[in-house]
């Protein structure tokens, strides 16, 4: 089987910010560079148009934004988050960025302290809980939950996010919610004529800097399911 590394998802919003905070780890092309690292992942299977792909497990650095609007809860979320990876921590050592955010639809600030440099990784991540927008780092692969540095701030938690099962959906295009929630409903009825069983919420990611044109940008829904 064919092993393949993964960009998740960036939320809509956090992707401007992305290009006003990070311009160093962005080519000239206007994609993130390739040396940001990020979260593993092995094709399992492709069918109509689906990719089924086995994610190895990671560390992510989490808040949750308390606010109905996507855009909202991306300004807050990833500013909190980079905050936290470039220096409201404890630590020493420098920590890489990775690729992506991940979005997820929702259910319903760190001060500077001299810290640890966390290198930016891709995803950042969002999903739907009872409380509001959770939106999250992925953090470089060499970390542990136990030798991740501690985040400065309440706001920030460290989490481990286990082996899960994703079915991704690529497209292209703005990041506009209508175009997001076209290709989330496509994915969710291809899997549902297909019989697979759904286990999580659909999210999205985005693996090109805002300047890069529409029609040129990779994007992908994808949801977690039942191992195949």
């Amino acid at each position: 089987m064919k092993q393949t590394t993964c960009i998740q998802k960036i939320p809509v919003t956090a992707l401007y910010i992305l290009a006003l905070l990070v311009l160093p780890v962005l080519v000239p092309g206007g994609d993130i560079a390739m040396a940001i690292e990020e979260p593993n992942f092995e094709v399992i299977e492709a069918v109509d148009d689906i990719e089924y792909r086995r994610y190895q497990p990671f560390v992510i650095a989490q808040t949750i934004v308390d606010t109905d609007e996507r855009s909202k809860a991306n300004n807050i979320g990833f500013r909190r988050l980079f905050k936290y990876i470039t220096g409201a921590n404890t630590g020493q050592e420098k920590i890489e960025m990775t690729a992506p955010v991940i979005q997820r639809d929702s259910a319903s600030a760190a001060n500077a302290t001299k810290g640890e440099k966390i290198a930016m990784t891709a995803p950042v991540q969002q999903s739907a809980t009872s409380e509001g927008w959770k939106v999250a780092f992925v953090l470089p692969l060499h970390f542990t939950i136990d030798s991740a540095p501690i985040p400065s701030s309440a706001d920030v938690k460290l989490h481990q996010v286990p082996s899960r099962t994703m079915a991704v959906l690529g497209f292209s295009g703005r990041w506009t919610d209508k175009n997001i929630r076209k290709h989330q409903d496509e994915l969710m009825n291809k899997l549902e004529k297909a019989g697979v069983e759904i286990t999580g919420e659909a999210e999205f990611a985005a693996y090109n800097a805002p300047f890069r044109p529409p029609f040129m940008r990779r994007n992908e829904v994808m949801v977690e399911i039942a191992i195949k």
